[in-house]
């Protein structure tokens, strides 16, 4: 009863995750959308809409139309990368709304004669994105939870501080940011994080991190190459002590700690950023986690999917509820459909990898 009751209210929390936004935000943005319509110049040239051509993204006419067969392979893809590693997800999903689907050329020619609705096109793909991260995070959470290998205590930390900078950034950056802009920044922080997380995985970025080298050879020694080296006691997460001050845990035996105040600053800022580019930010939560908290990544991926999924929520709804941003429903209906499948096989496949295989 108690495991049924659990499946429950994880059914409840990604239901309602789901379909809030979709309730309350459809006027709305509808309104919105229409408008930035109307001001736009008719025609069949680059920048203009043609009133007789078929609606594409977001109902508008012209628009490119997403293959939703793409669209589920590739939500499949993205489900699977962020369940893996607990990063990379909103990055993913943003190669295929930019680049796969072709969103972003078509946007770009609303520059010069439909600025709103260049932006909107602009933040309509940054929400996009969250959605299929934010799905991927709720089930990837439930599961690595019930594996024992999410630290909840440094989760809720992260949480806590993502909470304002999720709130903040939508509502100062949503509708003034280009499509050109946001581009930029995009591949910019991409690059930028990319090679400090390769960075972490060479010979000198290990040096230090002797006890999660420590925590990830016990668990690969026990799930890999079917070791009994560790006991039942000593696998999963255990909290040893739990405070505002310091709170220790251990996992495969070895203990490791952190102070609360460190991870509530750093999702402050972590998903200040993570919102103003439309992505999860786990890419940025897992080399904190591994460099700041020292975790081995067996334990990152669980422990970036809750927090990002507090992130998501919050973000998600200021986004649409209170700045009216639209989601082309029928391309994220699809999507999330592959996102769950592709969540569901990640933590089930990633135990069978090496820690620095799943850096890399």
């Amino acid at each position: 009863m108690n495991q049924n009751l659990k499946i429950f209210f994880a059914v409840f929390l990604i239901s309602l995750f789901i379909l809030s936004p979709m309730i309350l935000a459809g006027s709305a943005y509808a309104d919105k959308l229409q408008d930035a319509i109307a001001k736009t110049p008719q025609g069949t040239e680059a920048g203009q809409i043609d009133p007789n051509a078929e609606a594409g993204f977001l109902g508008i006419p012209g628009a490119p139309s997403p293959s939703l067969v793409i669209g589920f392979f590739w939500a499949i893809w993205v489900g699977w990368i962020f369940s893996t590693v607990g990063a990379f997800g909103g990055i993913m999903a943003g190669v295929g709304h930019i680049t796969v689907f072709g969103l972003a050329d078509y946007g770009k020619g609303f520059k010069k004669t439909s600025p709103v609705l260049n932006k909107l096109i602009a933040d309509s793909i940054r929400v996009s994105n969250q959605w299929l991260v934010g799905l991927s995070a709720a089930v990837s959470s439930f599961n690595y939870y019930k594996m024992g290998r999410l630290v909840l205590p440094l989760g809720i930390a992260l949480a806590v501080g993502s909470v304002s900078g999720s709130i903040l950034i939508p509502l100062i950056t949503a509708g003034k940011i280009s499509l050109k802009a946001y581009l930029g920044y995009f591949g910019l922080v991409v690059f930028v994080i990319g090679g400090f997380i390769f960075y972490e995985t060479t010979p000198r970025g290990q040096a230090r991190k002797k006890e999660a080298k420590k925590a990830a050879k016990a668990f690969e020694e026990s799930n890999i190459r079917d070791s009994a080296s560790a006991s039942e006691e000593e696998c999963g997460v255990k909290i040893v002590s739990w405070s505002l001050s310091r709170v220790a845990f251990t996992f495969y035996g070895i203990e490791f700690s952190f102070k609360p105040i460190v991870p509530v600053i750093g999702g402050f800022f972590i998903a200040g950023l993570a919102s103003f580019l439309g992505i999860g930010g786990g890419f940025l939560f897992v080399p904190f986690l591994t460099s700041i908290a020292g975790l081995p990544m067996f334990l990152v991926a669980g422990t970036s999917a809750l927090t990002v999924l507090v992130g998501m929520i919050i973000s998600i709804f200021t986004y649409m509820l209170v700045k009216g941003i639209p989601v082309f429903w029928p391309l994220i209906g699809v999507e999330l459909v592959g996102i769950f499948v592709g969540s569901m096989i990640g933590p089930r496949t990633s135990k069978y990898s090496p820690d620095i295989w799943l850096k890399r």
